[in-house]
């Protein structure tokens, strides 16, 4: 196909501009669902799906759209010798990575977890003052998930703060730091991971990370950089994902005070407000596949080598699947099909973390304050891949 002659080139120039994402980039996604749901970025040279069926289609078809060619725009053009993450492996490497590790997030180890979600978002909660303006990011959504991860990864209690540096140098765009700062901090996070897991080896405990150290298939063990590589993808989508689920779905409820006043008046919505919250927010807004051959997405041809980017955050408002209240904020809304843990051989393998840290916080949120509303600044990140929210105040008021 030339290119001239591919469609969207205009609305998909954008889709990289950080101030796009420092705003608000649906109405841009709107348009691409109408307009062009198979669009050509021109300048980075890969096709931006905008589509909930699209994103769905090849989430599903890990043979035509692989992930071992990068799940980043950034990655475009890569090759790399072994998988950077398990989020970079394509059956049959990914199903051996996933029935090694699935037994350290297996709903039972998860459960057990919760006594300790709930502590640390009580002592959280008990520093928001009703009546007084609360910037929830530092002092809720940031703190929470990264203890969690902490507890999971055996960092001490007084040290969070470290896992959160480690987590920001990962991410491109999270940050502005000078690059060789980034680098330091991932090498510091290395070494400190290899560590952490060579200790449980030698002394296990009853803790995820143990298990992950020790998983087992057929007398087969992680390597060291196996091993490194699902650490730092706990640490980073571990925390990352959950504090812009609790941020943004926070924002989105006081921004719908009606909202609030029915999960205050029926407890039962919780569980479907998170979920509500994830299709909302879209913690990750795209991910990026490649095609291994010629294929077709919307009367679009696709050639081999090229890539193609699954906009999430697009597919999570698209009217076609959600109905006419898809840019509406409904905490009852059923069903629920969003994609904001992917969906098949990639589906987050962190997704009942994810949820039982938002039920938790909810929970204990709906039962102390009578209302949530917005109270000042919003600042959201400029990343296109995680774009997350740095500072959100809000102001609760007394049940």
């Amino acid at each position: 196909m030339a290119t001239q002659q591919r469609p969207g080139t205009a609305l998909a120039a954008g889709l990289l501009d950080p101030a796009l994402y420092a705003s608000d980039p649906h109405p841009l996604y709107a348009r691409l669902r109408a307009e062009a749901p198979v669009a050509w970025n021109e300048e980075r040279g890969f096709w931006a799906l905008a589509t909930h069926g699209d994103v769905s289609a090849v989430e599903a078809d890990h043979e035509t759209y692989c992930a071992r060619r990068g799940i980043l725009v950034d990655e475009i053009g890569v090759t790399y010798a072994t998988p950077p993450t398990m989020m970079h492996a394509d059956p049959p490497a990914h199903t051996r990575y996933r029935r090694l590790v699935q037994p350290g997030f297996k709903p039972s180890v998860v459960r057990a977890l919760e006594p300790v979600i709930r502590a640390r978002t009580k002592a959280l909660v008990d520093r928001i003052e009703a009546g007084v303006t609360t910037d929830v990011v530092p002092v809720l959504s940031v703190p929470l998930p990264l203890q969690v991860i902490g507890e999971i990864l055996g960092v001490p209690e007084d040290e969070w703060e470290r896992c959160y540096e480690w987590s920001e140098a990962v991410l491109p765009g999270a940050t502005d730091w000078p690059e060789e700062r980034r680098q330091q901090l991932m090498l510091d996070m290395t070494q400190y991971l290899v560590a952490a897991a060579k200790d449980r080896r030698a002394r296990p405990r009853d803790d995820v990370l143990t298990q992950l150290a020790e998983a087992e298939l057929d007398g087969e063990k992680l390597t060291d950089d196996e091993l490194t590589m699902f650490l730092v993808q706990l640490l980073v989508a571990g925390n990352e994902t959950t504090r812009n689920l609790l941020t943004g779905g926070l924002l989105a409820l006081a921004e719908h005070p009606d909202q609030w006043r029915r999960l205050r008046g029926e407890p039962g919505l919780v569980a479907p407000a998170v979920e509500e919250m994830l299709r909302w927010s879209s913690p990750v807004a795209s991910f990026m596949r490649t095609a291994t051959r010629q294929a077709e997405l919307h009367g679009v041809r696709i050639a081999e080598g090229e890539p193609v980017l699954m906009l999430f955050a697009s597919a999570n408002r698209d009217e076609a699947v959600f109905g006419p209240s898809a840019g509406e904020f409904d905490v009852g809304r059923s069903p629920n099909p969003h994609l904001a843990f992917g969906q098949g051989n990639h589906f987050c393998l962190g997704a009942a973390l994810a949820r039982l840290e938002g039920r938790v916080v909810l929970e204990e949120l709906v039962a102390r304050f009578g209302a949530v509303g917005p109270a000042g600044a919003v600042e959201r990140s400029g990343s296109s891949v995680v774009p997350g929210i740095r500072c959100a105040e809000l102001r609760f008021a007394a049940a």
